[in-house]
């Protein structure tokens, strides 16, 4: 299969790492040699110098599709699930990429779910007013205008995202 990436886009808590993680695993079963980028761990080391201001979002973004295209350069298929807030990042990681090996998939998981999941206790911390900047409460998110494949984790389950995306990927090969 040839070598391309899925960027994995939703607000916090939208299940982005979950698929990541899920869609890898289903990839390397077909065939693929893969590679998973996620948002929080690029900030643990690579990201680690940039805060949550608009202009580190980005540069975040730039960096994490930089990696990702030196992965798919090298002949792995690159997951990445960051928040990736702004369109015109995610626009200018996928100009990275020749006409059709960029995938982006939209997890459009409304904030009152996210926050009801809230698994890292970030909305609870947002609604006390002990963070602030959190993408989709008081900064932020622009949903992606025409996303390749778009889903709702409230009403969809992993495996059955997964293998929509593999069926995708099967019809454009």
């Amino acid at each position: 299969m040839n070598p391309s990436i899925y960027w994995i886009t939703g607000l916090p808590a939208a299940g982005k790492t979950t698929l990541a993680l899920a869609l890898a695993e289903g990839l390397e079963r077909a065939g693929c040699r893969v590679g998973v980028l996620d948002g929080d761990e690029l900030r643990k080391g690579l990201c680690s110098d940039l805060g949550l201001s608009a202009a580190d979002r980005t540069e975040n973004i730039r960096r994490a599709g930089e990696v990702a295209r030196l992965m798919v350069h090298n002949g792995l298929t690159v997951v990445c699930a960051f928040v990736s807030p702004f369109q015109a990042d995610r626009q200018k990681v996928r100009a990275l990429f020749a006409v059709g090996k960029f995938h982006e998939i939209y997890l459009s998981t409304s904030v009152q779910e996210c926050a009801r999941r809230d698994p890292k206790g970030l909305y609870g911390l947002a609604k006390a007013g002990r963070v602030t900047g959190l993408t989709g409460w008081d900064s932020v998110y622009e949903a992606p205008d025409a996303p390749e494949l778009q889903y709702d984790t409230k009403t969809m389950a992993t495996e059955s995202i997964v293998r929509e995306v593999l069926e995708a990927r099967r019809g454009v090969e």
